[in-house]
């Protein structure tokens, strides 16, 4: 029991510390574009904002996908119809110019630190090839990323992304908020798991699937995600899906240890390629 309140106690500090620290740096949040308001609001209400390379108009944005389609040539299908958990092929291109670049354009870290709230960081980019699946398992199960207490992370299609190639999915954070008993269900459901992740069907007891959001789209759509605020997954799949992912926290993340993966050897860098 005391080693319980001890941690309650330490808890709440570590609460107050935070709430202390947004206070404080809202003064020095960068200003924004105007246009990119709206994102800020649709992240602070649902936790997701979609939008296309074309809109965000970055100049870097013809070289990210010149860089990611060359590298991508490498990722070879597998074809493996007795194993029923295919794990995605990954690459770490955070050291390479033209991803750094791109996710490190000043629009992007304006709008994603005034959502954080704090100084930021930008931890780097995976560029990720998805296998087709039978059965739920890993990021394919219902979850929620545990990197920060706000945290943005970007996936960019790039193929055109139908339901036969697993579609982002996502559950608007409106509907699972602090005030509503859906958030305590499903974070009971979560604990129960270990926090690895639920099914559909066991989601589908909580929020039924009408209520759930499928990001279809073309190639060179982006999704603008705080995987901590939203319960999500990608779904099960046919055909493989490209996509490149990037990741952001607070200069002082909760769990450090969780973001190392986009700078460290947990996953290949690719070979290098005639761009």
């Amino acid at each position: 029991m005391l080693i319980k309140i001890k941690r309650k106690i330490s808890s709440l500090g570590s609460e107050l510390v935070y709430r202390l620290a947004l206070l404080k740096h809202a003064a020095n949040l960068p200003a924004l574009e105007a246009g990119d308001r709206q994102i800020l609001d649709n992240l602070k209400c649902d936790g997701i904002h979609i939008t296309t390379l074309t809109e965000l108009e970055f100049d870097s944005t013809s070289e990210l996908l010149k860089a990611a389609y060359s590298y991508s040539s490498h990722m070879a299908s597998i074809n493996n119809d007795d194993s029923n958990e295919k794990f995605p092929q990954i690459y770490t291109v955070t050291y390479l110019p033209e991803f750094a670049t791109w996710g490190s354009e000043k629009r992007l870290l304006n709008i994603i630190e005034n959502y954080i709230g704090l100084p930021i960081i930008f931890h780097g980019v995976h560029l990720r090839k998805d296998l087709p699946n039978k059965n739920q398992f890993g990021t394919q199960l219902w979850h929620k990323d545990a990197e920060d207490r706000r945290m943005i992370k970007i996936i960019i299609y790039l193929n055109d992304v139908e339901e036969k190639h697993g579609p982002f999915e996502y559950i608007p954070a409106s509907l699972t908020s602090l005030l509503r008993l859906n958030y305590y269900r499903t974070y009971y459901k979560l604990w129960q798991s270990g926090h690895l992740g639920i099914t559909d069907d066991e989601l589908n007891e909580i929020i039924p699937k009408q209520a759930w959001k499928s990001c279809m789209g073309s190639a060179r759509t982006v999704i603008i995600v705080d995987p901590k605020k939203v319960i999500h997954h990608g779904t099960l799949r046919t055909e493989d899906r490209l996509t490149l992912f990037s990741c952001y926290t607070s200069t002082s993340p909760d769990r450090p240890e969780v973001c190392t993966q986009y700078r460290d050897n947990t996953f290949p860098q690719p070979k290098l390629a005639t761009i």
